[in-house]
């Protein structure tokens, strides 16, 4: 019913939610929400569109929101992350890897999984599929994998971290190592506050650095030879931005309103996201990798979320 809108009042209703987004009234959970809504009532109209919008207004949003950091603090968070990153990385990839073969999952539809899930969801699926020659469907299952409990992380991680009475550092270093993409990253520690913001950011961009070795082991284990990585360059401008707004303090009121700008551009971010996913795309991940896919997220949460109250 819904989709037989006229694709004009369509484009005007979808343009309306998205600058609904820009308000004070949207938050990121609500905003992912929202865009699923919209996808399954009456679509999105720029269907084509969505996934290039996604990306790079995600990175802009990235950019943008160095300039509510400072450097020091953000090499400290990092620093502090390191160890803790390769550790869990080591061990979402070993787990993924066991209970795939245990599961019977397709072998390089459960390396996506266990690669989406270690580092940087969706980015790091589409940094390493070329290179293990994955099809559409194997990396269809992965992404429909992943997103769905990114989306979860998103709104289930802000009330858990309050539950858990978590400081902004120990819910952003959390944040960071247990959620998915970087968007739902931002969004759910954006919510707690802004130190659990800069943290995580810090950390998530940090951990997104390990797409190329990942990419490099990825090619000796398929033996695929002359394939391209992709760098993630966007870091680098996020790590000027954090320079700039550390080394020139005296143009604060714009960076605060560049940051403000950001915040809100996430919102819009993820409402894209929400109108790309649609049940079609649910009910093509299948039991066995979604299996795999949640015992994954539950073992890198859980066992993340232990060592951060422990060392507390």
């Amino acid at each position: 019913m819904f989709k037989s809108i006229n694709i004009l009042y369509r484009q005007i209703i979808f343009a309306v939610l998205a600058i609904l987004c820009f308000t004070p009234f949207i938050d990121p959970p609500l905003a992912l929400l929202l865009g699923f809504i919209v996808a399954q009532t009456i679509g999105n109209p720029f269907k084509q569109l969505n996934s290039k919008a996604t990306q790079l207004l995600l990175k802009v949003c990235v950019v943008g929101l160095g300039f509510g950091m400072n450097l020091q603090q953000a090499m400290q968070a990092g620093k502090e992350g390191f160890v803790f990153t390769i550790f869990t990385i080591v061990l979402t990839l070993v787990s993924g890897f066991l209970i795939g073969k245990w599961l019977s999952v397709d072998k390089k539809t459960s390396f996506l999984i266990s690669s989406g899930t270690s580092i940087c969801g969706g980015s790091a699926i589409a940094a390493v599929s070329p290179i293990v020659e994955a099809d559409e469907r194997q990396i269809s299952v992965a992404l429909g994998a992943v997103f769905v409990l990114n989306s979860v992380a998103l709104m289930l991680f802000p009330y858990l971290g309050n539950l858990f009475n978590m400081s902004q550092h120990d819910f952003g270093l959390w944040s960071a190592i247990a959620i998915h993409d970087t968007s739902s990253v931002v969004g759910a520690s954006s919510k707690f506050g802004q130190e659990a913001l800069q943290v995580a950011t810090t950390v998530k961009l940090e951990r997104a650095l390990w797409i190329i070795p990942l990419s490099i082991i990825s090619a000796i284990i398929y033996k695929r030879k002359g394939k391209a990585i992709k760098i993630p360059y966007f870091i680098g401008l996020f790590i000027i931005t954090m320079c700039i707004s550390t080394y020139l303090p005296e143009y604060k009121y714009i960076y605060d309103g560049a940051v403000v700008v950001s915040k809100k551009g996430l919102c819009l971010t993820l409402f894209l996201i929400g109108t790309g996913l649609s049940l079609n795309n649910l009910k093509a991940v299948g039991a066995r990798p979604f299996i795999q896919a949640v015992a994954l997220w539950v073992i890198i949460s859980s066992v993340s979320l232990a060592v951060i109250l422990l060392i507390k």
